[in-house]
């Protein structure tokens, strides 16, 4: 069975972590997988937005413990490579895909599999849906990025008391909180609702998103003036698209705009 299953529906492609047995956990081969798949996207002109699922009944149980038990067993384990091999490289190929991300958080994320969703640009997620950052639990520290995108989601003492108490966060307080964009009621409309979404994206002016989204990357810990001269550089570029000229073109002849990501 492939850990990582790769669907296309028009200009969205879907990537499912595929071990609903193991609660679809990280082990190396889902790990590698998914780092392939990801930096193929970045560079796939067909590719227009990306909806990141989980086979089964979880979205994604975080590191495979099993797979790290035999690791520190055998005495490789104790340094935590995966970190800098995996995880690192996954989570910059994540956030530098320049493409809108849609995660489908259907069922649980916990650790890692919890970071990966909040590198997601969006969240969906259903009545059963919790994240858990257990990486305390097991006496470790936060990784795949949790440590700098939690605080921007919900803000330092939040995010302090996530990682900290470990306590798993259910679908109500997640969306109150931020961490989901939107919260259907039914756990089964969690994948169509998250590709419903990634398909509006993709259909929208998808150089514009990939701009925006370095621009909120800069933000996070530029100064304004270093943001606004981030801001003025992603509009020279985005003034010279095809889809401003043709969407301005449209809005003032009062058309409807078609976009073409370019």
């Amino acid at each position: 069975m492939a850990p990582l299953l790769v669907d296309r529906d028009g200009a969205v492609v879907t990537l499912t972590l595929n071990r609903p047995d193991a609660l679809n956990s990280l082990d190396t081969a889902l790990k590698v997988a998914l780092l392939e798949a990801l930096r193929e996207l970045r560079t796939d002109p067909t590719c227009r937005a990306v909806v990141l699922a989980g086979a089964g009944r979880a979205f994604c149980g975080g590191q495979d413990l099993r797979e790290h038990v035999a690791s520190l067993e055998s005495g490789e384990g104790q340094q935590l490579d995966t970190v800098r091999e995996h995880y690192n490289p996954i989570a910059l190929a994540l956030a530098g895909v320049g493409k809108p991300v849609v995660a489908a958080v259907r069922g649980m994320a916990a650790g890692a599999g919890a970071s990966l969703a909040f590198l997601a640009d969006l969240r969906v997620g259903g009545p059963r849906t919790a994240f858990l950052m257990a990486f305390a639990n097991v006496g470790l520290a936060a990784d795949t990025g949790a440590s700098w995108t939690l605080p921007r989601l919900v803000g330092t003492a939040k995010a302090t008391e996530m990682l900290m108490l470990a306590e798993p966060v259910d679908a109500a307080e997640a969306f109150r909180l931020g961490l989901l964009t939107r919260l259907v009621d039914d756990d089964e409309k969690v994948l169509p609702a998250a590709q419903e979404l990634a398909a509006r994206l993709a259909a929208g002016p998808t150089v514009a998103y990939a701009q925006i989204k370095a621009e909120l990357s800069v933000a996070a810990t530029a100064t304004l003036e270093q943001s606004l001269e981030r801001e003025a550089e992603a509009q020279a570029l985005c003034g010279g698209t095809h889809d401003h000229t043709a969407s301005t073109m449209a809005f003032v002849n009062k058309q409807r705009p078609v976009y073409e990501g370019r």
